[in-house]
């Protein structure tokens, strides 16, 4: 099965993602994607809650010719790593913008695509305190006060819910990119394989992380990151 496609309950078509950074598409990219879906009568096109689109109803033998004409590299669609980093409209757009979200996403992707994990990776990144990217629900979520950036680690929204836990608070924003750096490459090397970050918070203890990574990080004493 190729990386970039998901087998669907047919057994016999894919699916394929297009992502775009933070969920910003151009005139020309809707364009792209309209005459890919009508030249090679894709059936369903829609986005995703990850604001990427998903294309499906592909056979096989067609992926390769329509990776070409979206003249874009094959997403991993199968593969356990940052499966998207969503972002809210940033403070340009929304009035109660604090710090700039969209290029905080951009820098996170630019670090952590392409790298492997031990299990899928949501990442939620939101300007402001009312966390419109669902951050508390997401594996790394930040947002922002005029003191700089909340992190949380641990979140998921799937069959059993958490909230993830603070590990960080009024963050610079390379503060904020080193420190979760530092804390996806603990969870790379230490959680076992397909162990979502929430359940390997839960399995570790959150006491242990912070004596592992949090106690290390040279902008906030212990007791801070508690």
């Amino acid at each position: 099965m190729p990386s970039e496609a998901i087998l669907q309950r047919d057994g016999k078509t894919f699916a394929i993602t297009v992502r775009f950074s933070g969920g910003f598409v151009t005139p020309a990219d809707l364009e792209k994607i309209a005459a890919v879906a009508r030249n090679h009568a894709i059936p369903v096109v829609k986005m995703t809650s990850g604001q990427r689109f998903l294309l499906a109803g592909i056979l096989k033998k067609d992926l390769p010719a329509i990776w070409n004409d979206l003249g874009m590299d094959p997403v991993r669609a199968i593969a356990p790593c940052v499966k998207c980093v969503q972002t809210w409209s940033g403070s340009d757009l929304c009035r109660f913008g604090v710090q700039d979200s969209i290029k905080m996403a951009e820098d996170i992707e630019r670090f952590a695509s392409g790298i492997d994990f031990p299990a899928k990776i949501k990442i939620g990144v939101s300007g402001c305190g009312r966390n419109c990217s669902a951050g508390y629900f997401r594996d790394i979520g930040l947002f922002a006060s005029t003191r700089g950036w909340t992190i949380t680690f641990g979140g998921n929204g799937g069959r059993i819910p958490r909230i993830g836990d603070v590990v960080g608070q009024d963050l610079s924003p390379a503060n904020a990119l080193d420190l979760i750096r530092r804390i996806l490459e603990y969870y790379r090397c230490n959680a076992s394989d397909k162990e979502r970050t929430s359940r390997f918070v839960e399995r570790v203890g959150f006491s242990r992380i912070n004596s592992d990574v949090l106690s290390l990080c040279p902008y906030f004493p212990l007791e801070d990151a508690d």
